[in-house]
């Protein structure tokens, strides 16, 4: 079966759009739509996934997981009523509201990316989680001689700072890693195969990143940074956004 085209990947702000149906599975008891095309994020990135709906003229479907499996999105959930066929033509419809969380919440990851190079603190970013509840982003560094709750404010300043400019996101597909360093300030060494190579810009700041943004900075609203901490030898810095 063919890979699963990414919608979502060349335009974040698609929240409907038409998609032919490949397949309809039972899986462990659950019920697996997979699809052509897709504007539903599969969880990964630590961003969550989307939900939703995919309906046509022959059944309603209630999208309450969305997974990338081996180069397929598969939307796990269950039937309200009738069913679908193999090509048949179908309506995906994003749930908005999670979807802009999600949305902010992720973005927010990144600008906390831009602060902390902005205080030129010479932080490696790692592991990440965007999820609404514990957000909150690992560097490796030291904070040996830093003031913490100093620090704490400062990087919550200079995240504000950032999401106060009107910067606008957009979208790079790069072919190989090199070019991709040539746009970005940290290229991790492993990237998720069966994604094309993407890069999101906040202005002239790049992020290999494959998740859902918002378009413009000022739309993530106010950054608080909860607490920052060792974790084993990481710095772990959490972090909310406004509600």
């Amino acid at each position: 079966m063919p890979n699963t085209k990414l919608l979502y990947l060349e335009n974040f702000t698609l929240l409907t759009s038409e998609a032919k149906v490949a397949s309809v599975l039972e899986e462990n008891r659950r019920t697996i739509i997979l699809l052509d095309q897709t504007i539903f994020y599969p969880q990964g990135g630590g961003q969550p996934y989307d939900q939703g709906v995919i309906e046509s003229s022959s059944g309603k479907f209630l999208v309450e997981e969305v997974r990338f499996v081996d180069g397929l999105v598969k939307h796990i959930g269950k039937f309200e009523s009738g069913n679908f066929q193999v090509g048949e033509t179908i309506r995906c419809l994003v749930d908005e509201e999670r979807r802009m969380l999600h949305s902010r919440i992720h973005s927010a990851g990144h600008v906390l990316d831009m602060a902390v190079t902005d205080l030129k603190l010479n932080w490696i970013p790692g592991k990440s989680y965007h999820f609404p509840e514990g957000s909150y982003v690992e560097y490796a560094g030291s904070l040996e001689g830093l003031d913490k709750e100093k620090l704490k404010t400062d990087i919550e300043n200079s995240c504000n700072k950032f999401v106060a400019e009107n910067r606008e996101t957009k979208l790079l597909f790069v072919d190989d890693k090199e070019k991709m360093k040539a746009v970005c300030h940290f290229v991790p060494d492993y990237l998720p195969e069966g994604k094309p190579a993407r890069v999101v810009m906040y202005g002239d700041f790049g992020i290999p990143c494959g998740g859902t943004h918002v378009s413009y900075l000022p739309e993530i609203r106010n950054i608080t940074i909860r607490k920052i901490k060792t974790d084993g030898d990481n710095i772990r810095v959490a972090y909310n956004v406004a509600r």
